[in-house]
């Protein structure tokens, strides 16, 4: 009853790993973390060099290939999935970071910033599963690691686009473990707080226990090495939103807008 949700994944020597959203922040983070633990490491993302800066950590850019892309370009990543394949064979872990954001509150709604945040943070994802998971699935192994966010827990000010996607990572991440987990695969669910990044250097109030890329990266490679389904972190400040997911929507409404003044 107590056993790991998901295989752990303790030793990343040799492991060939794929990082989409790796040119800053926590993609960047976790690449740099993973190359320096002997890991193969395919960096994605749209700017290449950012990427190139990020291969280059501790001289040892020959374990790295770079897959530059935009995730919201249709086919981009079952492209780079049929790359990765040919060079490496394969691949045993696939890191789902990159993400878009843009504080806005209901009279601000925007088509287009829908639109792209939409395809970015939650259709990316999936096309992302579509491409790599016959080959997990032929091999019986593998670990998908979708990075959602606290914003996904329930409705939040400022969030309004951007929380609806990540709680579609969430619903999402849940129905995939179900399907594959059996099959001996892994499906890892991150749901930081608030991490100093350059989507988080957008926001215009406090945020509580702000944590940098580096140690959220630490919590995620943490959780892995435990087996954990639902990756949070820092808990000082995300078990006191878990606590507010089980309020009634009368409570929960009035306890955000005295926490936010919003």
């Amino acid at each position: 009853m107590f056993a790991p949700l998901n295989p752990p994944v303790k030793d990343w020597a040799g492991k060939r790993v794929w990082v989409i959203g790796a040119s800053s922040g926590i993609g960047a983070a976790l690449a740099r973390r993973l190359i320096e633990s002997g890991a193969r490491v395919a960096l994605s993302a749209r700017d290449a060099a950012r990427l190139a800066d990020v291969a280059d950590v501790a001289g040892r850019a020959p374990n790295v290939l770079q897959l530059p892309l935009d995730v919201s370009e249709p086919g981009a990543l079952m492209d780079a999935s049929t790359e990765l394949c040919k060079r490496w064979g394969g691949v045993d872990a696939v890191f789902f970071v990159a993400a878009r954001y843009r504080p806005v509150r209901a009279w601000e709604l925007d088509d287009d910033d829908v639109d792209a945040t939409l395809r970015t943070n939650v259709a990316a994802v999936m096309h992302g599963c579509a491409a790599v998971l016959p080959g997990m699935l032929v091999q019986q192994s593998g670990a998908l690691v979708i990075v959602s966010s606290v914003a996904g827990y329930r409705g939040l000010p400022k969030a309004l686009v951007y929380g609806a996607s990540k709680a579609a990572l969430i619903n999402f991440a849940e129905s995939l473990y179900m399907d594959v987990h059996p099959r001996g695969l892994g499906v890892h669910l991150v749901c930081p707080g608030f991490v100093e990044t350059p989507l988080t250097a957008q926001n215009d109030f406090t945020m509580p226990a702000l944590i940098s890329a580096d140690e959220a990266a630490g919590h995620i490679l943490a959780g892995l090495a435990r087996g954990d389904f639902h990756i949070h972190f820092p808990k000082r400040f995300t078990g006191w939103l878990r606590v507010l997911r089980l309020l009634p929507y009368r409570l929960y409404f009035a306890a955000v807008r005295r926490m936010t003044g919003l």
